[in-house]
């Protein structure tokens, strides 16, 4: 990393506090391990293709014939990296290297294959999240917090098109479940990643986490509402989740005079922005559930108060498929598509710069 862009960060960060793995209290910014980078096992020196990243992602796996197949086609579709949005073997305890050989059979040994965590291995449930990051360990050169937990990096470290912003609300952690309300640390940290790529001039801002908040599903908002509005009214480009057992992707969402936020379990037309497949870059918030990693699908609830919030859903009940979502960047072009690998269920969108 340059000194330039290590000095950036530092004063991005300045003066907020981050947040911390469960072995140690919160540190703050610009003075503890969290600041600044943390340690790389080396990976692609960059994208593929020059101006251009190639992004998969998908969460909720397990060691099934349907797992298989989504990672297999991870390999071979020529991503650049892959975001592993949580809940991750659905495996024993201890069993953490059987499943990352699991992925990195399918994948290759040394694809950036990114983690944060889901319910299932945050507190030992099936395995721990620490063993899963150091089987699979990060390989994006750059980033800062808390890898696995809570983290951002900028993709391609030099001249970034996107900074993918990794966050645990509702997660429970062997220091208690992970808080993110209004004016938390993690909160701050949230949105002070957010303010930085903005005044970056990094094009795309993507936030992963396990957790959703609107959903068609059986959850309610456990990412939380606070955060949700946050993402929202900082117009995040596109929220990405597991943790529900299907696909869903809200139509782009932006606050106005008559939706000071989203409420949970109500619609608000006035929240919607576009309902369509091509979206103006900046206008809104697009939230993409994937959780169609391996994992044995469930319904989708079209009666769901949420539900007009959605533009395509897919479930054990509707058209099921196990797959991930496709992610295709330029500076000024976001082309998504869910790319089935059981099933036939199919929907992309395209987020692009307006004209002059």
């Amino acid at each position: 990393m340059s000194s330039g862009r290590i000095a950036a960060v530092l004063l991005v960060s300045a003066a907020l506090v981050l947040g911390s793995g469960p072995s140690q209290g919160p540190v703050m910014a610009g003075t503890g391990p969290l600041a600044m980078p943390q340690p790389t096992v080396p990976g692609p020196s960059g994208p593929a293709v020059p101006g251009r990243l190639h992004v998969t992602t998908a969460g909720d796996y397990s060691s099934s014939a349907a797992a298989a197949g989504v990672l297999s086609r991870v390999g071979s579709s020529g991503a650049d990296l892959h975001l592993a949005l949580g809940d991750l073997s659905y495996g024993a305890k201890d069993s953490e290297r059987s499943w990352c050989d699991f992925v990195t059979s399918r994948t290759g040994p040394g694809f950036p294959f990114e983690l944060v965590s889901g319910n299932h291995e945050s507190n030992g449930q099936n395995g721990n999240i620490d063993q899963f990051a150091g089987c699979l360990p990060n390989r994006l050169p750059g980033l800062v917090g808390s890898y696995g937990r809570q983290y951002y990096v900028d993709v391609p470290q030099q001249n970034p098109l996107v900074r993918f912003v990794m966050i645990s609300p509702g997660i429970p952690f062997p220091d208690g479940t992970w808080d993110y309300s209004a004016g938390s640390p993690r909160f701050n940290w949230t949105a002070a990643a957010i303010d930085g790529a903005r005044a970056a001039s990094i094009p795309w801002v993507v936030v992963g986490m396990h957790t959703p908040c609107i959903s068609v599903g059986k959850y309610g908002c456990v990412s939380g509402k606070s955060l949700t509005n946050l993402l929202l009214g900082k117009k995040v480009d596109l929220v990405l989740n597991g943790h529900e057992h299907m696909y869903q992707r809200s139509k782009q969402l932006a606050p106005s005079p008559g939706c000071a936020g989203l409420v949970p379990d109500a619609y608000n037309a006035a929240c919607v922005r576009d309902s369509d497949i091509a979206l103006v870059k900046g206008a809104g918030t697009v939230f993409a559930t994937v959780g169609t990693g391996g994992v044995p699908l469930r319904d989708v609830n079209a009666a769901d108060g949420e539900a007009r919030y959605f533009a395509a859903s897919s479930g054990l009940n509707s058209n099921p498929s196990h797959g991930y979502l496709d992610l295709q960047f330029t500076s000024t072009t976001l082309n998504a598509a869910f790319v089935a690998t059981t099933g036939t269920f199919n929907d992309s969108f395209t987020i692009a710069a307006a004209s002059p």
